[in-house]
């Protein structure tokens, strides 16, 4: 059976061919929008972003959220791990993919990654408007999952482990992200936040703002964590062009002082 027979099952997509070649299409739609005859030109990348993952089409304050959170999370900047792993691999010489692929395979995981805003999001899942149900979370730390090929998480999931207040830029995401919302979990959030950060023993971090953000536009754990992952790519991607055309003698490493054996 050729790919152009074959009976691909989703609900996402469907696709026409053209009569004169079935491996051309004629008209595309997702989720029954027609995407060149209808939604380009007309949507957002994001609106067809939230298309996708979610099944309908975003009202305008979704829209307006989603595109805010887009733009606070297209660069974490050169000192987060996964754009420095993204970076190391552009000055090295790497393909594209593999530039994006260390930034993914960094930045997947409990530590500002995407692992640690699904178990956030299963917080709001869990705890949703429940301050005392948040307290105990944050206290006691997320339950365990037998099989589970991730560690237990080191300190609560949505706050800065290394923080000793809020940073300014994550105050500012979550006041201006609130104001666009159309749910209740960033207001929750920001109404709550000394109360929560005193349980967690940790100030807040952006991804604790973008988990309660997707919560807010009803994404799943999964759906939240795999969007989090792509929404990150952009900055990774171009600080990995730019020190590849820098090259490695101006890689910004970390000083490193080396200490060799007495009366060596």
């Amino acid at each position: 059976m050729s790919v152009a027979s074959a009976i691909i099952r989703t609900r996402i997509w469907q696709e026409e061919a053209e009569a004169d070649n079935p491996y051309a299409t004629r008209r595309a739609r997702c989720r029954g929008y027609d995407v060149y005859g209808d939604l380009l030109g007309q949507a957002h990348w994001t609106d067809m972003l939230f298309l996708l993952f979610r099944g309908e089409a975003p009202t305008p304050a979704a829209s307006a959220l989603l595109e805010a959170l887009a733009v606070a999370l297209a660069n974490p900047g050169p000192r987060d791990a996964s754009v420095h792993a993204a970076m190391a691999a552009g000055v090295g010489g790497s393909t594209a993919a593999s530039c994006l692929m260390a930034a993914l395979a960094v930045g997947a995981g409990g530590h500002g990654g995407g692992h640690e805003v699904l178990l956030a999001l299963e917080g709001w899942v869990a705890c949703g408007s429940d301050g005392a149900a948040w307290q105990r979370r944050l206290a006691e730390g997320p339950p365990a999952v037998p099989g589970s090929i991730w560690p237990a998480p080191e300190h609560a999931p949505g706050f800065d482990p290394h923080g000793i207040a809020t940073a300014t830029s994550v105050r500012e995401a979550l006041a201006t992200l609130r104001r666009l919302s159309p749910g209740s979990c960033l207001g929750f959030l920001e109404d709550n936040l000394a109360l929560l950060e005193e349980s967690a023993g940790r100030p807040l971090a952006l991804a604790g703002v973008a988990a309660a953000a997707l919560a807010d536009l009803g994404f799943t754990p999964a759906q939240g964590e795999m969007l989090y992952l792509l929404l990150r790519l952009p900055g990774a991607a171009a600080h990995a062009l730019e020190q590849r055309d820098r090259g490695f003698r101006q890689f910004p490493f970390g000083e490193v002082e080396l200490e060799g054996e007495e009366g060596a």
